[in-house]
């Protein structure tokens, strides 16, 4: 004791030096967040401020293995296409902007509650680009809001944001009493009415307006011809080709409805669908991938050959195309026993400057027609080096969900939150047991699984933890809280939480979110000890105002994957967001000291 007390002036001085040099090290963007952080840490526990187990007590945290387990659960809902049956067909038809918002950002503010709002967004973004261009309507009209409606209905519970499960951790570290799951709903609920009140009514004036030029089906246009079956137990079966949402589809055309005996040309809108269709379409390839992953739709290659094909669902999608020396020249594509050959179904065929008719298995292949297959795993392995092929290459992100899992899934998710917020059970070990369920039912592989945690994102999160401790145990935060105590405390609490609220939306909107509530938590806590009054409203301000960064596009992850989509520049985050951090500010900071008072 002794010894802390006489080295704890050099600590101070040394660990706010240390805060200083990371925060301006992630400003300039001299390295990632988590290496940034980790480097700190790291510098906590080679100079004594933090004794070993001290520094790497964060990772040891429950609320770290929840987040990576909270991963895997998006990943599952994702693989399965629960997301695309829940969020994909919100928005239908086109009636006007305000409604339209209306039907985007209340689901995706719900889901995001129990989910992390980064799958959401990375799933909603191109359905909202499609949408938007088959509405003729200006998809950047809708993508900034998208990221903050994510964001918005993350702060109604404990586990729709890592920003908020970090609160968490650090409550339980600290020994407080521990969060529910449902703790911050009173005020973020409030928030979050507010955010989506101004995004529907007030946004769509600030947003830009800027459409892509339409993609045109012509000569200069890589085009497939592909045809797709509608399935025994489609949702498609009985309606038309426009509740379909197969018309105006960007990049397509419906060219045929092949039923037995009978060819349906030209297609009309209200066309409707049965099941057995062979629908034969003429597309770019992302929207003949699109239609891979469709509910109700599948390739209109002999389904024994689709099932007998090694992989399963893990079956990836190749593009080849067909060398002058290839056997199959001259041959139908039925006729050259193309799976048995190849272990490889064609999905769709693409001839240079030539729309092909007729099905797939009736076409005559010639050198340079490209073919989009789904193969076995082996497919690359074993052809790439091909003669029968000039150029082979696997697609990303064609894999089909496997919808058959999605109700288990969801009702996985639904479990989890009941257990968490009725049952007591702490949400680590209620996601742990929802990820061995999903891999059990096989909603998602043990490899997928791995493959869904960010670990960026776990490092950041269990370093902001050690940073904490080290910000609390060297005396730093209790300097910082006295003099911004002694600066504002004569005006009474609520200044001192007016300055912390403020504090925390600076740093997420320059820095990271969870850097800012690991700098700013100690302080909080300390400053209310100082006051002598109760610090939960303190605690809460700081989770609030840390999620609430919605100005800068650097600032949150989901405001990312929306910036290079919808062709924004950095001025247009600055037009939407600051108003809606001043709304966020103004509804928090009302209403915090009369839910939790001091």
């Amino acid at each position: 004791m002794g010894y802390r007390a006489a080295s704890m002036d050099w600590q101070i001085i040394f660990t706010l030096a240390l805060v200083a040099l990371a925060l301006t090290a992630m400003v300039r963007e001299l390295a990632a967040p988590d290496l940034v952080l980790m480097g700190t840490l790291i510098c906590f526990g080679a100079t004594g401020v933090l004794s070993p187990i001290d520094t790497f007590s964060g990772f040891a945290n429950p609320v770290v293995a929840a987040i990576g387990a909270l991963f895997i659960i998006s990943a599952a809902l994702r693989e399965t296409g629960a997301l695309e049956m829940t969020l994909g067909r919100v928005l239908g038809r086109f009636t006007g902007t305000r409604r339209s918002m209306v039907r985007m950002t209340v689901p995706v503010a719900a889901l995001s509650a129990f989910l992390n709002n980064a799958p959401i967004v990375a799933m909603m973004t191109p359905t909202v680009i499609d949408w938007a261009r088959r509405n003729q309507t200006a998809g950047s009209k809708f993508l900034i809001p998208l990221s903050y409606a994510s964001i918005l209905g993350s702060i109604t519970t404990v586990i729709g944001t890592s920003t908020i499960l970090t609160i968490v951790g650090l409550v339980d570290q600290a020994g407080l009493p521990p969060w529910r799951f449902f703790e911050p709903a009173p005020v973020g609920i409030l928030i979050a009415a507010a955010g989506l009140l101004y995004l529907i009514f007030i946004a769509p004036s600030r947003l830009p307006n800027r459409m892509d030029a339409p993609e045109e089906l012509d000569d200069r246009t890589r085009e497939y011809t592909a045809a797709m079956r509608v399935t025994e137990d489609s949702p498609l079966h009985g309606q038309t080709v426009e509740e379909a949402n197969l018309r105006n589809l960007p990049g397509l055309f419906l060219v045929e409805v092949d039923r037995g005996s009978r060819v349906i040309t030209p297609v009309s809108p209200g066309q409707l669908l049965e099941s057995g269709d062979i629908l034969v379409f003429a597309g770019v390839v992302s929207t003949i991938i699109d239609l891979q992953r469709t509910r109700g739709l599948e390739p209109a290659a002999k389904s024994e050959l689709l099932t007998s094909l090694p992989g399963g669902r893990n079956r990836p999608m190749v593009e080849a195309v067909v060398s002058a020396s290839s056997p199959l020249i001259g041959q139908t594509v039925k006729q050259s026993n193309f799976r048995s050959v190849y272990d490889a179904v064609v999905i769709a065929v693409h001839r240079n400057a030539e729309r092909l008719q007729g099905k797939i298995g009736d076409i005559q292949l010639r050198p340079g027609d490209t073919l989009l297959m789904q193969c076995a795993p082996e497919f690359m392995r074993l052809h790439r080096n091909s003669r029968d092929f000039y150029l082979a290459s696997e697609l990303a992100g064609a894999r089909k969900p496997n919808f058959e899992r999605a109700r288990v899934s969801l009702g996985i998710l639904i479990a989890m939150v009941l257990v968490v917020a009725l049952g007591g059970i702490h949400i680590s070990i209620a996601a742990f047991v929802a990820v061995a369920a999903l891999i059990a039912t096989s909603c998602i592989t043990p490899s997928q699984a791995r493959e869904a945690v960010d670990w960026s994102v776990l490092i950041t999160i269990g370093c902001s933890l050690g940073i904490a401790n080290a910000i609390s145990q060297s005396g730093a935060a209790n300097f910082v809280a006295a003099g911004l105590v002694g600066s504002v405390g004569e005006f009474g609490p609520m200044a001192t939480l007016v300055v912390i609220y403020a504090l925390c939306v600076v740093m997420a909107e320059t820095l990271h979110h969870n850097a800012a509530v690991a700098i700013m938590f100690p302080i909080a806590l300390a400053a209310s000890e100082q006051l002598g009054v109760d610090s939960a409203p303190f605690i809460m301000t700081v989770a609030i105002a840390s999620a609430c960064a919605f100005a800068f596009p650097i600032s949150y992850q989901t405001h990312l994957i929306v910036y290079g989509a919808g062709g924004y520049r950095f001025r247009d985050f600055l037009r939407v967001g600051l108003p809606l951090d001043a709304i966020a500010a103004a509804v928090g900071l009302t209403a915090i000291p009369m839910l939790w008072p001091f």
